[in-house]
């Protein structure tokens, strides 16, 4: 009954932030985004698979992880510095921007998509590992309302790398990002085959299906 109240405050939090959350320029955004281009790619599409793409992603969350990397609640030596100088506009400029653009479709690797679908989307009872679609949605598009990001697509060497670091409590340090909380106590139980299944799983998870 705790973890629900907190998540549903933690929800109407980010539905405010949301209210008060400036309009973003898309065009602005893509003149700022000639810094992001190195590693996210011109149009959000990175070419290094350890790098996220960008393109596509809910604005709410992009905006999110900025002002995390800006306030250093969210450690990476490599977007602190970049997300320093942001401005509350600049960061909803340049969510604007990526959040416009097409990700690019990509592909699961054969031999690992009947265990990826598996723990996507039944999780395993039996040893507390629920469901990730329960989260993020059937076809990994994840819920701006709750802060959850579209998962579908995404590169997996990426989100090998963050479920990885969930699972080695390397992304929790702050008590107060309950999505964050719940993350480390699903892939705490998580085996690495069965992390590199559901990454794979999602890299090539469509909308349509």
């Amino acid at each position: 009954m705790q973890r629900i109240t907190i998540k549903l405050w933690v929800s109407v939090c980010l539905l405010w932030s949301m209210s008060v959350m400036a309009d973003g320029d898309a065009e602005n955004g893509k003149n700022l985004s000639a810094t992001c281009a190195a590693c996210h790619g011109t149009d959000g599409n990175s070419v290094n698979p350890i790098w996220p793409s960008l393109a596509g992603q809910h604005a709410e969350y992009l905006v999110r992880q900025l002002q995390l990397y800006k306030s250093g609640e969210r450690d990476n030596a490599m977007m602190a510095p970049m997300a320093a100088g942001l401005s509350e506009q600049d960061m909803a400029d340049l969510a604007a921007y990526f959040s416009s653009q097409e990700l690019a479709l990509k592909a699961a690797n054969p031999d690992q998509v009947e265990l990826g679908k598996k723990i996507y989307q039944a999780g395993d009872k039996d040893r507390n590992i629920p469901a990730c679609m329960a989260c993020h949605g059937p076809t990994g598009q994840g819920n701006p309302l709750s802060g959850y990001p579209i998962l579908a697509n995404q590169h997996a060497a990426y989100t090998v790398l963050q479920l990885k670091a969930y699972k080695a409590g390397q992304k929790t340090a702050n008590p107060d990002d309950v999505n964050g909380q719940v993350m480390a106590g699903v892939a705490q139980y998580m085996t690495d085959e069965e992390i590199e299944a559901v990454a794979s799983y999602l890299q090539g998870l469509q909308a349509a299906e």
